[in-house]
């Protein structure tokens, strides 16, 4: 339904334009204003999409009340109707937006035809509008994927930077804020509280949860200028640990990194709400990486924080025997300087510890490792923590071996077909019962590729198949293999295949007409 107001002093005219109008447009709803005060009066009340001012009436001149209606409602639409056919008038209504103008006396068809043109224009806008409701509430629907996917390519995988643009614009937040991680980890059998931690988490609008990896939850968080960091950080743990459900003292616990300058630095903050989370005994259930002990020294001049990483990285890679050579090294290390037995037990069960915490994001379950007895020596140490060690690389082994030895391939498979809908690691992992972080290792080691980056060679060479079709236009090409904006498609292309789409498409219809 669209509604028309005819705005003209004498009533003959205004008549003669709705016969006209009606027949022409019979699905038309027309109200008529016979001046200008009047109609600037019922372009609140009545809203039309589309006036027929005249410009010569008593009082306000047509020109002005389009000039006060269009201030307040830059909408609607105006066709210009005047027995004065002068350049003054025309300069005037241009500068004022108005669409067209009518001379009067007009023929019907050429009232039709103006009118006409400009109502074409009003449902060519309004499909429009709509065509952006709908992406509006998908890309609403979608946006926890895209933040769960964004949280995990930021952890856990190597995103190009186009990529993490698109990824961080659709959320609304800049690179360059300071943020920090932290890790949620919830007790055996409290998994289906996700959700109820999720949508806390989201209350506070402090900025985005990861997927559930075992029993842990990543956050990434955003620093409030207001606040100071440990004084937010303490806010949201409180709140996180409210969740209705969550019992004290059974296992629920937050480990808090330090913030960084931007999302580049994230994983490390991550790697440090690891190690903050160590211990869930702790009285107060919460901790900041500031607050933990030091695990040990420094090493041929690299500063502890590189042991840990290098720590972390060989736990998930599987690489076991180089974990174990670091744990009797830092055994070594401890007996050699003469420390205390007990104190490098305790650094001992902190590091398997770390251990425990990253097989858990990796989806293998472990009890958490315990010393059965206080060492007497440092022989009885390095034994106790090679048999703990065996345990834990027993239970990733079991884990793996498991798995369906095509799993990789159907997960290929499934992108492959899927690539055009919003495909995140996380979805892919409940699909296949597998940590969206083992997925990507998969990706890597099996494939050679990175799965965001296999995810764009899917789409680019769908769109390319698609480029062949002339009558489709790159725009609708662009949504037709899941990308949502033309601009971001065209810098994907240009960085994927050297050449802009609209070279690539140039040069293979040229070729296309050559061959026919």
């Amino acid at each position: 339904m669209i509604k028309l107001l005819i705005v003209d002093d004498e009533q003959i005219e205004r008549e003669g334009l709705k016969a006209i109008l009606l027949k022409g447009f019979p699905e038309l709803v027309v109200e008529q204003a016979k001046n200008g005060k009047i109609a600037v009066q019922m372009a609140g009340e009545f809203l039309p999409d589309l006036i027929l001012m005249d410009i010569k009436m008593p009082g306000m001149t047509g020109l002005e009340a389009v000039e006060r209606i269009g201030a307040d409602y830059p909408d609607i639409k105006f066709v210009m109707v005047t027995a004065y056919d002068t350049f003054d008038y025309a300069r005037k209504a241009i500068k004022l937006g108005v669409k067209d103008y009518l001379l009067k006396p007009s023929k019907a068809s050429e009232i039709v035809a103006t009118v006409g043109k400009v109502l074409n224009q009003i449902e060519e806008e309004r499909k429009a509008l709509e065509a952006m409701r709908l992406q509006q509430d998908a890309l609403q629907k979608v946006l926890p994927v895209v933040e769960t996917d964004v949280v995990t390519q930021l952890l856990f995988d190597h995103v190009h930077e186009v990529h993490l643009d698109e990824l961080v614009g659709l959320l609304g937040v800049r690179k360059t804020n300071e943020t920090f991680a932290m890790i949620v980890l919830m007790p055996p059998g409290s998994e289906s509280l996700y959700s109820a931690v999720t949508e806390k988490f989201r209350r506070t609008g402090s900025g985005w949860v990861g997927a559930l990896y075992g029993r842990q939850i990543p956050v990434i968080a955003f620093r409030e200028p207001d606040k100071s960091y440990r004084s937010q950080a303490t806010s949201i743990a409180r709140e996180l640990l409210s969740v209705p459900g969550s019992v004290p003292g059974s296992g629920w616990f937050v480990g808090i990194g330090k913030p960084y300058g931007s999302l580049d630095q994230i994983r490390q903050s991550y790697q440090e709400a690891l190690i903050a989370s160590m211990d869930p005994s702790l009285p107060v259930k919460y901790r900041f990486y500031e607050d933990t002990p030091v695990l040990g020294v420094a090493r041929d001049g690299y500063p502890i924080k590189q042991l840990e990483k290098q720590f972390f990285d060989q736990i998930r890679l599987g690489q076991w025997e180089q974990v174990r050579t670091n744990i009797m090294d830092f055994i070594r290390r401890y007996e050699n300087e003469g420390a205390d037995l007990m104190q490098a037990q305790q650094r001992m069960l902190e590091l398997l510890w770390i251990a425990s915490r990253v097989l858990i994001e990796m989806g293998v379950e472990r009890d958490t490792p315990l010393y059965s007895f206080q060492a007497q020596d440092y022989r009885q140490l390095r034994a106790e923590s090679g048999y703990l060690l065996d345990k834990m690389q027993q239970s990733y082994s079991e884990y793996y071996d498991r798995l369906a030895p095509d799993t990789i391939h159907r997960i290929k498979q499934y992108i492959v077909e899927h690539s055009q809908e919003d495909i995140s690691l996380d979805a892919i992992g409940k699909r296949v019962g597998l940590s969206p972080f083992y997925i990507s290792k998969m990706f890597k080691e099996q494939l050679g590729v990175n799965y965001i980056d296999f995810l764009t060679e899917c789409r680019i060479e769908k769109a390319k198949k698609l480029m062949a079709d002339p009558d489709k236009s790159l725009k609708e090409i662009t949504f037709e293999v899941g990308y949502r904006d033309p601009n971001y498609f065209s810098k994907v292309f240009k960085k994927t295949c050297d050449v802009s789409p609209t070279e690539y498409r140039k040069t293979l219809l040229g070729k296309r007409e050559r061959i026919e």
